[in-house]
C-alpha cells in the first residue's frame, strides 16, 4: 500500500487498524522510553512490550487491550490523565481498536471505527467553537496571554510574539475558522487530505512553540481512522 494509493483509494477497515496500532506503537513506545530514562519501570516496561507486539502485529487484539489496561492503572496511579487531552485520545484510539478487534461481525467494527473518526472530527469543531465564542479569542488576546503570561513557550525568545498583536489576532483567526469548517472537509477526499495535512501541521507547530509533542503524534494516530470513514460514507 503506497501513499498514492491511500490518496486516491482511501483506506479499507483493515488497513486504517493496522496503521493506528503500527503509529500509536511508535506513540506509546516514545512515551515509555521518556519515563524509562529516568527509571520508572513498573508500568513502563511492559508498555514498551506490548508496543513492540502491537506494532509488529502480535497476539491479535491482546497487545491492544493490555495497552488499554496499562493505561487505566496509569489513570488511578496519576489520578486522572496527567497529559490531559492526548492521554483521553489514546484511552479513545485503544477503546476503538479494541472493540472492532472484538466486534462480532464487520457491521460492528465499523461502528467502532466510525466512532472514532466522529470523535477526531469534534475534536477540532468543538475546540473552534469554544474559541470562536470566547472574547479573549474574538479580541485575539488569547494567543497574546499565552505567549506573554503561561509556562507553556518553550523558548523564552518566543515571548516577543506577544508584542506582535496583529500577527496574533490573524493566526488566532485562522485557527478558529479552520477547526470550525473542518467537518466540510469530509465532503471531498482530496480536501480531507489537505485538512489533516494542515491539522498535522497545526500540531506540529504547538510542539515546537510550546512543547505539546504529544498532540501531535497522538491525534495522528487517529487519522486513517478518518480516512477510512469519508470514503466508506461519503465516496
Amino acid at each position: 500500500m503506497s501513499v498514492l494509493d491511500v490518496l486516491q483509494k482511501g483506506l479499507t477497515a483493515a488497513q486504517a487498524m493496522g496503521l493506528m496500532q503500527l503509529l500509536l506503537s511508535f506513540a506509546i513506545a516514545q512515551q515509555s522510553l521518556e519515563h524509562l530514562a529516568r527509571g520508572d519501570r513498573m508500568i513502563y516496561v511492559p508498555r514498551l512490550l506490548l508496543c513492540v507486539a502491537m506494532g509488529l502485529g502480535f497476539g491479535g487484539a491482546w497487545p491492544v487491550w493490555g495497552l488499554w489496561l496499562v493505561s487505566l492503572a496509569m489513570l488511578w496511579r496519576y489520578q486522572g490523565p496527567y497529559n490531559g487531552g492526548s492521554d483521553k485520545m489514546t484511552m479513545l484510539i485503544l477503546s476503538c481498536l479494541g472493540l472492532a478487534h472484538l466486534a462480532p461481525t464487520p457491521f460492528w467494527q465499523e461502528m467502532a471505527l466510525s466512532y472514532l473518526a466522529v470523535q477526531l472530527v469534534l475534536s477540532y469543531f468543538v475546540s473552534g467553537w469554544v474559541k470562536v465564542v470566547n472574547p479573549e479569542w474574538q479580541r485575539g488576546e488569547a494567543l497574546r496571554d499565552v505567549f506573554r503570561f503561561s509556562a507553556y513557550p518553550v523558548s523564552e525568545g518566543l515571548r516577543d510574539l506577544a508584542d506582535r498583536p496583529r500577527f496574533l489576532f490573524v493566526m488566532g483567526w485562522a485557527v478558529i475558522l479552520f477547526e470550525l469548517a473542518f467537518p466540510l472537509s469530509l465532503l471531498d477526499p482530496v480536501a480531507l487530505k489537505l485538512a489533516l495535512l494542515c491539522a498535522a501541521g497545526f500540531h506540529f507547530s504547538n510542539a515546537c512553540f510550546f512543547g505539546l509533542n504529544r498532540f501531535f503524534w497522538i491525534w495522528l494516530c487517529a487519522y486513517p481512522a478518518l480516512i477510512w470513514f469519508q470514503d466508506r460514507i461519503f465516496s
